[in-house]
Parts: C-alpha cells; sequence; structure tokens
C-alpha cells in the first residue's frame, strides 16, 4: 500500500472541528498578503521601482545584505563547526546564547550594540580613539546590525549539516594523512555544502528584512543607512504608494527564498 493511500485510509475524512480553525488560520495568514498585492499600484509599479528614492534603498539593502551574509560565513561555519564537532566545556550554553538573537527583539539587539559599538560603548571608544572609526550611523554598522541579526539563521543550518554528515568520510581522510584543514577543505565542506548554502540564503533574507537593530544602531540617514525596511516606514507617511512597491519587493524576495528552500525542507521532513 502506497504511503498517500495509507495516509488516506488513516486519514478519513476531516472533521468540521479541525477544518474551521485550519482555514482561518490559513485565511489569517494569507488574506494581509493578498491585500497588499491587490493595493499594489501596478500601472506604475516599473516606473516607481526604478525611481531614484527606491533604487537607493534596493541598492544599499542588497549591498549591505550581501555584505552581512559573507561575514556570516567567514565567522558561523567555524562557530558551526565548533558546535557540532568539538568537545568543549559548556557546548549547550554556548549554542543556547547564539540563538539568543533569533528570539531577542531587534530593537534590544540594536541597543546591545550601541553599548558596546557605540562612541562611548566598551569597545566603540576604543576604535574612536586610537583610529578615528566609528561604527553607528554608518553603512558599516547597518552591516554589522544585520549580521548580528541573521548569524544564527546560518549556525543552526550548518549545524545540522555537520550533524548529519557521515564522519567515516573524514575518518578515512585521517587514515590517509590529510591534515584537519585538509580534512575540512576537501571533505567537510563539499559535505555540508547544501546546508551551507540553504543557510546563506536564509541568513541574506533576514539581513534583507532587518528594520529594528538597523534603525536602533545605524539609524536611518538617506543614501547610508535607510535599507528597504526603513524606506517603507518612511514611506508610509509621505508617498504610501512607494511604501507598497517596497513592501512587494520583499515579499517577492521572500517567496522566492521559500521556492528556493522548498526541496531541501521537503526532504528533511520525510
Amino acid at each position: 500500500m502506497s504511503d498517500r493511500r495509507r495516509q488516506r485510509r488513516i486519514g478519513g475524512r476531516l472533521p468540521l472541528v479541525l477544518l474551521l480553525p485550519a482555514l482561518l488560520g490559513l485565511a489569517f495568514l494569507l488574506v494581509p498578503l493578498i491585500g497588499l498585492l491587490a493595493q499594489a499600484p501596478w500601472a506604475t509599479l516599473p516606473s516607481r521601482l526604478f525611481s531614484a528614492e527606491v533604487g537607493q534603498a534596493l541598492r544599499l539593502s542588497l549591498v549591505c545584505a550581501s555584505s552581512a551574509t559573507v561575514i556570516c560565513l567567514l565567522l558561523g561555519v567555524p562557530l558551526a563547526w565548533l558546535l557540532a564537532r568539538a568537545e568543549v566545556p559548556g557546548r549547550g550554553l554556548i549554542r543556547a546564547l547564539v540563538t539568543v538573537p533569533l528570539v531577542l527583539p531587534p530593537v534590544v539587539g540594536g541597543v546591545a550594540l550601541l553599548l558596546v559599538l557605540g562612541r562611548r560603548g566598551l569597545i566603540g571608544q576604543h576604535l574612536d580613539t586610537w583610529f578615528g572609526f566609528s561604527l553607528p550611523f554608518t553603512t558599516a554598522g547597518v552591516i554589522v546590525a544585520e549580521a548580528f541579526v541573521a548569524m544564527p539563521f546560518l549556525v543552526i543550518s550548518v549545524e545540522g549539516a555537520l550533524r548529519a554528515a557521515d564522519p567515516r568520510y573524514e575518518e578515512a581522510a585521517a587514515t590517509l594523512g590529510a591534515g584537519r584543514w585538509l580534512t575540512f577543505r576537501r571533505v567537510t565542506l563539499p559535505s555540508i555544502a547544501p546546508g551551507i548554502v540553504a543557510g546563506a540564503v536564509l541568513c541574506w533574507a533576514r539581513a534583507l528584512g532587518e528594520f529594528g537593530a538597523t534603525i536602533t544602531f545605524a539609524g536611518n540617514l538617506p543614501g547610508r543607512t535607510t535599507t528597504m525596511p526603513l524606506a517603507v516606514y518612511l514611506a508610509l507617511e509621505t508617498d504610501p504608494d512607494v511604501a507598497v512597491v517596497l513592501s512587494v519587493v520583499l515579499l517577492a524576495v521572500s517567496v522566492v527564498v521559500l521556492a528556493c528552500l522548498r526541496e531541501r525542507w521537503i526532504s528533511g521532513l520525510r
């Protein structure tokens, strides 16, 4: 008996007491998105999309999100390896601390960054005194804020891939005389490449949509720190059509990300 037939036989007819709330929940999630698409100025969308204001926010968002993703890859992959393979004391606590930005309100994350990396912060005051360099209210500050909130997505994805990978290949490489760094580059990384790609895509999408930590730590300066989410916030008061256009762009990016990761999630659920 096939899995589909078995599921039909076990499930039978859906009970109304479950079907009705399920449909209400689906409508609750989809109706606002449908309303956004229905109210979008489709006739003028191309011209608005390529306007100077929208184009500036788009370019800044893409540059900052991509730069933040690179930082997350450079720091997050080794961190995921540490959590998955290394025997370090307090690994469970470290894992919990790494995932804190997932549940921490982004505004709180921005305040924390400001207190540490601000001009009078624990580290920021030394950067300003020694190098004359200040992160808040700069494009670099946007990248740091986005990397802070997005890195856990990459770490979780890569750590899961490392735990699912067969360690026997790495053991075989070690018995053949390969060092740890060579084994990591030639054996471990190729085996977890799908997990790294999935984590990087999620990380990039999260960075692209970051708002709270960005506006708290980097401010909202047009051309320097005004990314798409911040531009949506500003446009709601001055030009709602521009806000709708930017929202549609962010929605399209989210749908594309989900479509790219669909096969990976389905295979993980089987």
